[in-house]
C-alpha cells in the first residue's frame, strides 16, 4: 500500500515492560473512534509494513497499550519505537456538515462571500496558532486560517469551500 492512499494516525511513542508491549499515541480528535483497531501501517525504513495487534488497550489522552504480533523481544521492540502509524484512507469515519479532512480539500475552489473566487486550495499548512488554507490564484498566494469563524461551508457535491475572510485579509494578499 501507498503512503499517498494512507493517514497519519500517530506513533509508537516508547516501549512498555520487557516482553514486546508499546505504547502509541493517537494523533486524531477521536481516539475512541479507533478502540477496536486490529492492525497498523508501520513505517519501517520509507515502507509501510503491515502489524496485528494481538493486545490493543486504549487508555486516556489518546495512548494504546499494545502487543504486536512478531514483536516479542527488546531488539524487535527498539526496531519500532518512533515509528510513524498509519491506516488506508477507506477507514476514516465520514465528516459531515463544515468538517473536513486536509486531504480531500485539495484542489477545491475557495469562495468569499464579499470577494468571490479567490483560488483553489494547494496544501493545507499546520501551524501552531492555526491550520493555514494554502490558496492559489495564478502567481497569488492566500493564507487563509481554518476556524470554524472563517469556513462557512463545504460543499463536497460541488468540491467547494465558502469562507468569511476576515476584513482586510483578501486585499492584503491581492496588494503584494
Amino acid at each position: 500500500m501507498l503512503k499517498d492512499d494512507c493517514f497519519y494516525l500517530g506513533k509508537i511513542v516508547k516501549k512498555h515492560g520487557f516482553k514486546g508491549d508499546v505504547k502509541l499515541r493517537l494523533d486524531v480528535d477521536y481516539p475512541e473512534e479507533y478502540s477496536e483497531l486490529e492492525s497498523v501501517l508501520v513505517e519501517i525504513g520509507g515502507a509501510l509494513v503491515p502489524f496485528f495487534f494481538e493486545h490493543y488497550e486504549l487508555e486516556d489522552k489518546g495512548f494504546v497499550r499494545a502487543h504486536m504480533e512478531g514483536v516479542d523481544d527488546e531488539p524487535s521492540v527498539e526496531r519500532i519505537v518512533g515509528c510513524e502509524l498509519f491506516l488506508p484512507l477507506t477507514l476514516l469515519p465520514d465528516l459531515t456538515g463544515n468538517e473536513f479532512y486536509y486531504h480531500e480539500i485539495i484542489d477545491w475552489e475557495v469562495i468569499d462571500k464579499v470577494h468571490g473566487t479567490i483560488g483553489t486550495v494547494e496544501e493545507v499548512r499546520e501551524n501552531n496558532a492555526h491550520d493555514l488554507l494554502v490558496v492559489v490564484d495564478g502567481p497569488k498566494e492566500f493564507l487563509i486560517p481554518v476556524t470554524d469563524e472563517i469556513i462557512v461551508e463545504v460543499d463536497r457535491e460541488k468540491s467547494i469551500l465558502q469562507i468569511a475572510a476576515p476584513e482586510g485579509l483578501i486585499e492584503l494578499y491581492k496588494s503584494l
